[in-house]
């Protein structure tokens, strides 16, 4: 992972922080999800995990939630995606066919760029890609923690 300074923010959530900003104070509570859903949480990882209870998380709650989360110091963001059944993934949001960011677009993730998608797994449902998502191990404990094992990526 690259190591980052604590005080920068990468382009595309400088962008979307600005859109939030820009446009004033929501006046509909749809707006304010929208606009929640852009935040990443910084979440500080232990012995090279990230430790995520889920009672603290409550857009993993039902199949189809996600969640942007950032390892402390990294300037890498992952994509939590709550599968249903108590599954998850942990995905790269980097399209492996030339970089850029894919959007989670309901059951799909889609790159702006040239319109691969894949599926909340990280397969690749349609291309130019024709690898999948890099994607962390992750692990559901008897007590309700999400563990996402940054060392374990594929």
């Amino acid at each position: 992972m690259r190591q980052a300074d604590e005080s920068l923010i990468d382009r595309r959530e400088f962008v979307e922080r600005s859109l939030c900003v820009m446009l004033g104070v929501p006046t509909t509570l749809a707006f304010l999800a929208g606009c929640a859903s852009l935040v990443t949480r910084t979440v500080a990882p232990v012995d090279g995990a990230l430790r995520l209870a889920l009672a603290h998380y409550p857009e993993l709650a039902a199949s189809g939630g996600s969640l942007r989360v950032r390892p402390e110091g990294s300037v890498d963001v992952i994509y939590v995606l709550s599968l249903g059944a108590d599954r998850f993934a942990a995905l790269s949001p980097i399209c492996t066919h030339l970089g850029c960011t894919v959007e989670i677009q309901g059951a799909h993730l889609v790159c702006p760029c040239h319109g691969s998608t894949y599926d909340r797994a990280g397969r690749v449902l349609q291309g130019p890609a024709e690898r999948a998502l890099a994607r962390y191990g992750t692990e559901l404990t008897p007590d309700g923690v999400l563990v996402i094992d940054l060392g374990g990526r594929t």
